[in-house]
């Protein structure tokens, strides 16, 4: 009988054991499918916090695009704030925009425009992205400048291609920029000691008709070295060279930059964007015209000052000789010059100059008409002179208690203190040029380098039409290329005139805010400084 018993207790224990086994198995079961229901609630979560995330994201940008847009549009600050909503899938956002204070000239700190100074004007955007599955909700800020920096602080910008390629050395004491692709070259030696920068490509060599010079380029490292362009197999580091990028950067340390680098273009704020030319062309139809920015203008011969709102003819009453008529010949353009001469002494003596120094020039009359400022050595208050028109600038100019001051035109050409209009038809060395010194921005136009003709490159963007061998021409400023000359369009040659000696430089001054002539144009920067989340949660309604 006691195997009987024996048997009968194994069988208990069997049972007693199985059944803690199911109850163990059940619970493993019941606390995995919470795990899993846990995870599952976890990763909606987390998804519905990124839809939330990402609807603010996109809040951000759509306020940013809206000031950007704002400013390009209208040149200046938005009248109205950006705010809105956005319905994206399964999220909404909601942002708004406003102003951290004044715009306030300080010095930029990033990028090739480190050291430049601006107006900037910085705002604060703050977006609150919720999500519509569970009200989960994301709220970022971001930090969004406009900073407006003068163009003159470029010792060189041009709109379209730039070309440098001096004969003789040259040094370039500023920064260069162009909005498209840059060539360098020189028969000797060409030193640049800033930021080299393109939204296009680097290159040696020309772009237009000649052969290819093999002189040193230099250009500054960022601890202020010249490192040669050229390699030590004569061949030269640019844009199309193999490791480009990796190169320039361990050569230049990022002083020298172009599109591969992310350079973009730097853009003034127009209405027409693509046209800088309108600039200097009549107000009619035109908001970008600096006709409507000036206190006097002379428009087809008649002299005209805004008093109050009016604009009145007041030639019967300027110093006599002040702006008279006058015709030379112009070698480059094979035409008579029918000029509006302007004795700057005589005008600024005048109860009617300008109080905020602009002075608008168009003549649209028949024939090749252009202005020529003339004794202008003492300018005796900033000025800005634009004009629609060919501008020849005679002698000295600025030279003695410099003033800030600026000459836009069609095209710009330097006649010598020794320029004599009685000898403008005679061979070049009936035209010899004496020592003369000008000190003033230059925004002006050129034409185009083709296959067949080189359009003679920076060093000839001011134009001669003398006899310049071995003698100099002093000049001081910023030289500014942002369009094709479209009344000037004789072709450059050196048949007409022979370089002078090029003693040129940036002028330092125009760095300080202060000392730029009047109404000085600016491009835009857009930058986007700072970004923060600053809470994750959910709406009320969610919470109750």
């Amino acid at each position: 009988m006691k195997p009987l018993i024996r048997i009968t207790e194994s069988r208990g224990s069997v049972t007693f054991i199985a059944v803690m086994m199911m109850v163990m198995l059940t619970m493993i079961g019941v606390a995995a499918v919470k795990l899993a229901n846990d995870e599952i609630n976890i990763a909606g979560n987390q998804m519905n916090e990124t839809l939330a995330f990402y609807a603010a994201e996109s809040g951000l940008e759509k306020a940013a695009a809206e000031l950007q847009t704002a400013y390009e549009i209208s040149g200046g600050a938005p009248t109205t704030f950006p705010a809105g909503n956005e319905k994206l899938s399964d999220a909404t956002s909601v942002y708004v925009a406003g102003t951290d204070g004044a715009a306030e000239n300080r010095k930029l700190t990033q990028g090739s425009l480190g050291g430049l100074n601006a107006l900037v004007q910085t705002y604060t955007i703050k977006s609150i992205g919720t999500s519509l599955i569970d009200a989960g909700q994301v709220t970022l800020t971001q930090s969004f400048e406009v900073a407006l920096v003068p163009l003159f602080q470029f010792a060189v910008f041009y709109e379209n291609d730039l070309e440098i390629a001096p004969g003789p050395d040259m040094i370039l004491n500023g920064r260069v920029h162009t909005n498209s692709n840059l060539w360098l070259q020189t028969e000797s030696n060409l030193y640049i000691d800033s930021y080299v920068t393109a939204a296009g490509d680097i290159l040696h060599g020309r772009k237009g008709a000649g052969g290819v010079s093999t002189g040193d380029v230099f250009i500054k490292d960022n601890s202020g070295t010249y490192q040669n362009m050229k390699n030590d197999d004569n061949s030269f580091l640019s844009s199309a060279s193999a490791n480009w990028y990796d190169s320039a950067s361990a050569r230049w340390g990022g002083k020298v930059q172009d599109a591969a680098f992310g350079q973009e273009a730097l853009n003034l704020p127009l209405t027409n964007e693509d046209d800088p030319h309108k600039l200097i062309e009549r107000a009619s139809g035109n908001e970008d015209s600096y006709e409507n920015k000036a206190e006097m203008k002379i428009i087809d011969g008649s002299v005209q000052v805004k008093i109050g709102a009016v604009w009145t003819t007041v030639n019967a009453f300027l110093p006599a000789g002040a702006v008279t008529s006058t015709t030379f010949y112009d070698g480059r353009e094979g035409n008579n010059v029918n000029a509006t001469e302007i004795d700057v002494a005589k005008l600024s003596s005048s109860a009617y100059f300008p109080s905020n120094g602009v002075i608008y020039f168009s003549d649209s009359r028949s024939g090749f008409n252009a202005s020529r400022l003339v004794n202008g050595a003492a300018i005796s208050h900033p000025l800005s002179f634009y004009s629609e028109n060919p501008i020849y600038v005679q002698g000295d100019f600025n030279s003695i208690n410099k003033q800030p001051a600026s000459i836009a035109g069609d095209a710009v050409t330097f006649l010598s203190n020794s320029w004599d209009d009685a000898f403008s038809t005679l061979d070049k060395d009936q035209r010899k040029a004496t020592k003369t010194t000008v000190n003033a921005a230059i925004m002006t136009g050129n034409t185009n380098s083709t296959d067949a003709n080189y359009n003679g490159g920076l060093e000839n963007l001011p134009r001669f039409l003398e006899e310049w061998t071995d003698v100099t021409f002093k000049y001081s400023g910023s030289f500014v290329n942002l369009w094709n000359s479209q009344l000037a369009t004789g072709t450059w040659s050196g048949s007409y005139y022979s370089p002078p000696n090029r003693d040129w430089s940036y002028d330092t001054d125009l760095d300080d805010p202060s000392k730029l002539p009047p109404m000085s144009p600016t491009i835009q920067i857009f930058q986007r400084t700072g970004w923060n989340q600053e809470n994750v949660g959910y709406t009320q309604a969610a919470a109750n």
